[in-house]
């Protein structure tokens, strides 16, 4: 998971109209992004993407750790008693990705572990915390998919497609996505909770990995 950085941010808003920047910077955005920079790239720095020591058996423990993981928060968000008016959470599952391309390498999702510890949601603005993260995690897909497919020779049809979940509708996704943010109406308190939402998942996903030993 790596939400969306700075750098990535920039590349994405060269070239919108003033109006779309606009609601690119709303209040909790801004905060989102600020609050949770340290821990985005504490986890970054620890992926083991870009490692001389990945190789497919890695690869595959990796995959299958993050679908741990997904397959338990989406759970949790898809039952959770709260909503979010206007977003449609079943278009943005990744855990069915997740699922393909581990099956696409031979690996049965039935035994793999499922993350017991999750992030709290406990209010509208907490469910868009934890949104915060799982959307912009999709930003640097495509890098990370020319890298698998080099190192691996892995595409979206033998075991990569959730590292390009979205594929060439990617920024378009995160436009709406951050459409989306700032035109729900959140006061000082529940920016702050969303706030919270999206450090724990970052903090829950990241304690996962490390049990599940895929970590640098």
């Amino acid at each position: 998971m790596s939400a969306i950085s700075t750098r990535t941010q920039r590349a994405l808003l060269q070239g919108m109209p003033q109006d779309q920047l606009l609601s690119a910077v709303s209040p909790v955005l801004h905060e989102l992004r600020a609050g949770t920079h340290t821990r985005h790239v504490a986890l970054e720095k620890r992926l083991p993407f870009f490692s001389d020591t990945l190789d497919l058996e890695c690869y595959k423990r990796l995959m299958s750790a993050y679908y741990g993981f997904y397959h338990e928060l989406e759970n949790r968000l898809l039952h959770s008693p709260w909503t979010v008016e206007g977003f449609d959470l079943h278009l943005r599952l990744k855990t069915p990705t997740l699922r393909q391309d581990l099956q696409a390498l031979g690996v049965s999702v039935q035994p793999l572990a499922l993350c017991d510890t999750l992030p709290a949601l406990h209010s509208p603005a907490s469910l868009l915390g934890v949104l915060y993260v799982l959307e912009g995690a999709t930003l640097g897909g495509n890098v990370l998919r020319k890298q698998m497919s080099e190192r691996l020779g892995l595409e979206a049809h033998n075991g990569c497609a959730f590292l390009y979940v979205y594929g060439t509708d990617t920024g378009r996704q995160w436009k709406a996505f951050m459409d989306f943010l700032g035109s729900v109406p959140l006061d000082a308190q529940a920016r702050g909770e969303a706030v919270q939402a999206a450090r724990s998942t970052f903090s829950c996903f990241e304690q996962w990995l490390e049990r599940q030993e895929v970590l640098l």
